[in-house]
């Protein structure tokens, strides 16, 4: 596949850069983020943000387990995905789809069990910049392990 543009703008490109990285700090478990971003990327198709994150993810230790059966993760066993795991799965989906437009009060509570009102805030954060940075690289066919973007 060949890119349709790797025009990106600078300063666009380096704020999405600053707010990935400001998320990332505030919810303050990278192997945590790294499955987020990547099961935004799996649900919207993006290979170069996929190519990039499970790269992330192995070097942020998680583990090649739960990398194969992230995309079931609602049915793969609990030794595989913690409680905390799965809510913050469970919110990425309903953020990234938002199939009845608006994420759901149980989804948003079960979340809200498992991480404080500023990691919260952080990890939905996450996902909207992971969403943005999907988009950004599937509307301009950027292709996994391109350095051109």
């Amino acid at each position: 596949m060949t890119a349709r543009t790797t025009r990106l703008d600078a300063g666009v490109r380096e704020a999405m850069r600053a707010l990935s990285a400001a998320t990332k700090k505030g919810l303050g478990d990278a192997a945590l983020a790294e499955l987020v971003q990547i099961r935004a990327s799996q649900l919207n198709h993006c290979a170069f943000c996929l190519d990039m994150h499970l790269t992330l993810a192995r070097k942020h230790g998680v583990s090649e387990r739960q990398l194969d059966l992230l995309a079931a993760w609602e049915e793969a066993g609990d030794d595989v995905f913690d409680a905390r795991e799965r809510a913050a799965l469970a919110l990425t989906e309903a953020v990234t789809v938002l199939t009845d437009g608006f994420v759901p009060d149980a989804v948003y509570e079960r979340a809200a069990e498992h991480f404080d009102e500023r990691q919260l805030a952080h990890l939905i954060g996450l996902i909207t910049v992971i969403n943005s940075w999907n988009r950004l690289m599937v509307s301009r066919r950027i292709p996994a392990g391109s350095t051109e973007w």
